[in-house]
């Protein structure tokens, strides 16, 4: 700042006070676009307002409790004013200190959003947008852009399961979107050499069938480690995702690669591709009670195992997809009535929606759960219209 205007601020406060000295230097700041020098003074005048010490414009602590409110709500809309003032400049990185602290990312995520998905991106706006959860799924389209497939297969695996059902969905959706459409046109690439006159456009399911040579001698198209990956993510589409079918048009690809490139899966999916493709056939209807069996078939052994209990979560999650509660909650009790705390399944709540209130009490009182065996009996009796005794 110029000399000239911290003459003018100790004129100012001479002859026209501080309350015009404050304004004045408010008005420079925002000239020079001085955003976060002009957030303490906006404070700093309120401070000076309300006659409290002014060392610390931004501290909290030197505010007593009884305007501590009052303080809070100017501490707030002054920190939205100085981000939005952020965002005009483009400075998103920046902005988003400001609606961090006031919990409102809502402006930053529209503002990531309204990039172009092939524009050239810093490293912090990557990872506000998916590493801090500000909007994972333009975060990863802005990683694939700027950081390649394999960088942002790496990401999103290190994260999928902390993000919601809803955003998983929309992150496999992209990802099987973009290594669906890449490989497809590298297949058609290599069909087109031996067959010239094959009409553009067909599917990578139309592209394989009946081309073993395709695969001959170990032979592939796209880097193996990324088809299990996306696959993989693939489980998260439902039935009315279009990419649905692509994903099993990746397993009924990798199915067909030598068996030094198809790398086994955790329980059920140990036959990883086979699994896949049985698994997106549930989902998307396609001989769905054939492709269920399959899993069912593989819950043998003991409830107590962890192999078994793999399965039986696997085809639990399937039935509720389905729609198929009730069916869900009866396996549930007979498979996993101790299943660990991270498979992330709570019997009760399962038991309680599908109205299985004996089963829950059973399985409760078999684990000597005596608050959980309380709760069954309690939830029958609300579903019975039994009124709640009062204590005396």
């Amino acid at each position: 700042m110029l000399d000239q205007t911290y003459i003018e601020l100790q004129s100012l406060t001479q002859t026209q006070g501080a309350a015009a000295a404050l304004e004045r230097l408010i008005a420079a700041l925002r000239e020079e676009r001085r955003h976060h020098q002009l957030f303490d003074a906006l404070l700093l005048k309120r401070k000076f307002e309300l006659g409290l010490p002014l060392a610390k414009p931004t501290s909290f602590a030197d505010v007593p409790a009884e305007l501590q409110d009052e303080f809070e709500k100017h501490y707030v809309a002054c920190a939205r004013a100085v981000g939005e003032l952020l965002l005009k400049d483009q400075a998103i990185s920046q902005a988003w200190m400001y609606f961090r602290t006031i919990r409102e990312p809502q402006a930053i995520a529209a503002a990531i959003e309204a990039l172009p998905a092939n524009s050239p991106v810093d490293e912090d706006i990557l990872d506000i947008a998916f590493f801090q959860g500000v909007c994972p799924v333009k975060g990863i389209e802005l990683l694939l852009a700027s950081h390649g497939t394999c960088s942002t297969i790496t990401a999103l695996d290190q994260h999928f399961m902390q993000l919601t059902p809803e955003i998983r969905r929309r992150c496999a959706a992209l990802m099987v979107r973009e290594l669906y459409n890449t490989l497809r046109e590298t297949v058609q690439q290599e069909v087109l050499k031996r067959h010239p006159l094959t009409p553009p456009g067909q599917s990578l399911r139309d592209l394989i069938a009946g081309r073993d040579w395709l695969f001959a001698e170990g032979n592939y198209h796209i880097d193996v480690s990324h088809l299990n990956a996306v696959v993989r993510f693939a489980r998260a589409l439902d039935a009315e995702c279009p990419e649905l079918n692509l994903g099993l048009q990746l397993a009924q690809y990798g199915s067909r690669l030598a068996a030094q490139y198809q790398y086994a899966g955790t329980v059920p999916f140990e036959d990883f591709y086979p699994a896949h493709i049985e698994f997106f056939k549930v989902l998307s209807g396609d001989n769905r009670e054939q492709a269920l069996a399959y899993f069912r078939d593989k819950l043998q052994g003991d409830p107590g195992e962890p192999e078994p209990q793999y399965t039986a979560l696997i085809v639990v999650e399937l039935l509720q997809r389905l729609g198929r509660a009730g069916e869900a909650a009866d396996l549930a009790c007979a498979w996993l009535a101790d299943a660990p705390d991270e498979f992330g399944l709570s019997l009760a709540d399962l038991c309680a929606q599908t109205g299985r209130l004996e089963q829950w009490a059973r399985v409760a009182r078999e684990k000597d759960d005596v608050i959980g065996f309380m709760a069954a009996i309690l939830s029958n009796c609300q579903s019975t219209g039994q009124p709640p005794e009062r204590s005396a």
